[in-house]
C-alpha cells in the first residue's frame, strides 16, 4: 500500500463495453425496489446488454432491515459476479448503507486473478470504489447505479453513462455549472467519492492513505452544513488532504440550503491552496454524470472544467 506522501497513482482501465456484454447487478448495500430493478434491467437491455440480477439482489436483512440481505451473501453475490468470467462489467444496484460491512469478506486474491473489467456504482459504494483501486489497482465508475431512480428516469444521466461504457472517447470533459471556489489550474488522477464515506473508511485496510496529487471528487447527501464541516475537519486533520492538488465537488442533495453550505466549503477547503470547482454535476443530483476514477486529468478552475487525459474505458 502506498503511504500518504506517494502521489495517488494511474489505475489500469477496463476494457469498454460492446453490445452483447453480459452485465451483473448486485446490491452491497440498502435494499431494492423490485420495480425499479426491473424498469433498469430493461433500459440496459435497450442498450442491447445482457443484464443479469445477482441471486440475492432482492433480498433484505431479515433482523437488519437496512441491509439488502446477510453480509455474507451479498459478498458473495459481489465476488461470484465479479470473477465470472463471462461477466463484463458488475453495476451496483443501488446505495444506501453496507458496503463496508461486505468489503472485509472479499476474497481479493481470487478477484485480482479474475482480471479488469467495469465496476459501477455510487454514494455507499465509494468503500467498494477505494478498495478497488487500492487491492485491484482499476479504475471505476462512479455514476448511476441500475435501480437508481435517476438512471431509470433521467435522460441525461442515461445518456452519459451510455456514452461512457461504449464511447468514452467522447465523453471526456465535464463542465461545472457552478464557479470556482477557488482558483487556478491542476493535474492529477481522479479519486473520490461521498465525502462521508470517505472519511469513515480512513485508516481501515481498504482505503487509501491520502490524497496527495491527486483530483479529489466529492459530493455527499443528507448531511448538514455543521456534519460537512466536520467531516473535512477531520479529513484536514488526519492529513488526508495534505498534497492534493485539486478538488472538484458534485452536489449537496438534503444537505442544507447551498448558500450555508458553501460558506463551510470554503472556509474548510479554500486554506488548501488548490483550485476548487464546485457544482461539477456528479453524485446524488438529477442527470449525474458519471465520473472515472483513477484517470490523470486536469482541472481547470476559471474554466469549470474536468478534463481526462484518456477515455475512462480502453
Amino acid at each position: 500500500m502506498t503511504d500518504r506522501r506517494t502521489p495517488v497513482p494511474a489505475l489500469v482501465r477496463p476494457p469498454r463495453l460492446t453490445p452483447g456484454a453480459r452485465v451483473a447487478v448486485v446490491a452491497p448495500s440498502g435494499p431494492v425496489a423490485e420495480d425499479r430493478l426491473q424498469a433498469g434491467l430493461d433500459l440496459l437491455r435497450g442498450w442491447d446488454l445482457d443484464p443479469v440480477a445477482a441471486p440475492h439482489v432482492l433480498d433484505r436483512d431479515p433482523v437488519l432491515g437496512h441491509l439488502a440481505g446477510t453480509d455474507a451473501d451479498r459478498a458473495a453475490d459481489l465476488q461470484a459476479a465479479w470473477c465470472d468470467p463471462a461477466v463484463d462489467a458488475v453495476i451496483c444496484a443501488r446505495g444506501g448503507y453496507g458496503a463496508q460491512r461486505v468489503v472485509d469478506l472479499l476474497d481479493w486474491t481470487a478477484m485480482r486473478a479474475a482480471g479488469p473489467k467495469v465496476f459501477l456504482g455510487f454514494s455507499d459504494s465509494t468503500t467498494l470504489h477505494e478498495a478497488f483501486a487500492v487491492r485491484l489497482g482499476l479504475v471505476t465508475l462512479y455514476g448511476p447505479v441500475a435501480a437508481g431512480i435517476d438512471f431509470v428516469k433521467n435522460a441525461r444521466a442515461q445518456d452519459h453513462l451510455r456514452a461512457t461504457l461504449f464511447t468514452p472517447e467522447t465523453v471526456r470533459t465535464l463542465t461545472s455549472t457552478g464557479t470556482a471556489l477557488a482558483p487556478g489550474r491542476a493535474r492529477g488522477v481522479t479519486l473520490g467519492g461521498c465525502l462521508t464515506l470517505l472519511a469513515t473508511g480512513l485508516g481501515t485496510p481498504h482505503s487509501r492513505p491520502g490524497a496527495r496529487g491527486g483530483l479529489l471528487m466529492l459530493e455527499d447527501v443528507g448531511e448538514r452544513p455543521y456534519r460537512i464541516d466536520r467531516t473535512l475537519t477531520h479529513l484536514l486533520r488526519a492529513g488526508w488532504l495534505d498534497g492534493v492538488a485539486g478538488i472538484a465537488l458534485g452536489s449537496w442533495a438534503q444537505c442544507g440550503p447551498y448558500e450555508e453550505l458553501r460558506p463551510v466549503l470554503a472556509d474548510r477547503l479554500g486554506g488548501l491552496g488548490v483550485p476548487v470547482v464546485e457544482e461539477l454535476g456528479f453524485g446524488h443530483c438529477d442527470g449525474a454524470l458519471t465520473v472515472p476514477f483513477g484517470i490523470g486529468a486536469a482541472l481547470d478552475a476559471g474554466a469549470g472544467t474536468l478534463t481526462l487525459d484518456a477515455p475512462a474505458l480502453a
